[in-house]
């Protein structure tokens, strides 16, 4: 992700400052894509790369990257709060997003402990897509995903195993996009992850 179409600040959150890092796409902004790190405690941080690979592939797309930082990661204020204030926190950034871009097409994305926190998000407002890679299931109470949410996990996933997340997939009947032999950070596999995304969500963009 290029840092020249960049640009970070902070909002005013629910702890505090919120550290934001909002990234354009080259043509027309056809909406916004918010996206959530993994967990705090164990160096989650809009940094990461899978999250960063998020952000090119919605940019690819046409859609505005919404990055941030969960409260006490980073520049953002406050403590570890299980999962409660970090919905809170999506909320905050989400809120400000739609303000700022007022999208026409949104999606919500998470990596690992992330897909916790949208999976909850989507539930409140919910997006036109939803992403979820490595889903933290067993982990976390990730809420069930609806038909034509991409759920993409890592065959050998050392976090979170794959049979927890086809025992998750498998009453709800939804498709999960295994990598044969990557890990759950999918090291090696990150242009393949781009590239999948980029395929999956734009046959939904609007014209």
């Amino acid at each position: 992700m290029s840092r020249s179409n960049e640009e970070r600040f902070v909002i005013d959150g629910p702890s505090g400052n919120l550290e934001i890092a909002i990234t354009e796409p080259s043509g027309v902004v056809k909406g916004c894509a918010v996206i959530a790190h993994p967990h705090p405690l164990y160096g989650g941080t809009l940094d990461n790369k899978v999250v960063q690979t998020l952000g090119k592939a919605f940019n690819v797309l046409g859609l505005t990257s919404v990055r941030f930082n969960f409260r006490g990661v980073g520049k953002s204020d406050g403590v570890y709060d299980e999962g409660l204030g970090e919905l809170e926190d999506f909320k905050s950034v989400q809120n400000f997003a739609y303000q700022k871009i007022q999208p026409e097409h949104t999606i919500f994305a998470g990596f690992s402990f992330g897909t916790y926190i949208v999976s909850h998000a989507a539930k409140l407002t919910t997006p036109d897509q939803l992403v979820l890679i490595a889903p933290a299931v067993g982990k976390f109470e990730v809420n069930d995903a609806t038909d034509d949410t991409l759920v993409i996990h890592g065959e050998e996933d050392d976090v979170v195993p794959l049979s927890d997340v086809m025992d998750w997939a498998r009453p709800q009947r939804i498709s999960v996009t295994v990598f044969p032999g990557a890990g759950h950070f999918f090291h090696g596999d990150l242009v393949r992850l781009k590239n999948v995304i980029i395929n999956h969500c734009r046959n939904k963009l609007p014209s």
